[in-house]
């Protein structure tokens, strides 16, 4: 379980991470980027993933859970090159700041799960 870190901030983690995902798989038709074909069904897929795993997360931690979040966060950064949608700028930033938060976010709960500190200083 995660020590260093308060139960009230890892729920702000978890509701972060839903609505980080929400925006992912709501984006296509928010932002007009549904009929690129790549874009949207990367951003709806990967978004719900986001979002269910963060909701799961709120009700039991377990570490694999903040591993599949941050690795789908890696790969909601790097999607608009591997997929080819980086001309697209709307579903490529929207990609990008989304993945950036998950990814983070995720990072930080393994990081405080392992009850490291901050600073040894």
């Amino acid at each position: 379980m995660l020590k260093s870190l308060s139960s009230n901030n890892r729920t702000v983690f978890d509701i972060v991470n839903i609505v980080a995902g929400l925006g992912l798989l709501l984006s296509p038709w928010l932002l007009g980027f549904a009929t690129e074909t790549y874009a949207a069904w990367n951003a709806w897929i990967v978004g719900a993933a986001i979002a269910v795993i963060a909701a799961v997360a709120l009700y039991a931690f377990y570490e694999a859970e903040e591993w599949i979040n941050l690795v789908a966060g890696i790969w909601t950064v790097a999607a608009p090159w591997v997929l080819g949608f980086s001309a697209v700028t709307a579903a490529m930033w929207v990609h990008v700041v989304a993945g950036i938060v998950v990814a983070v976010l995720s990072a930080g709960r393994i990081w405080f799960s392992h009850n490291h500190p901050l600073s040894t200083a």
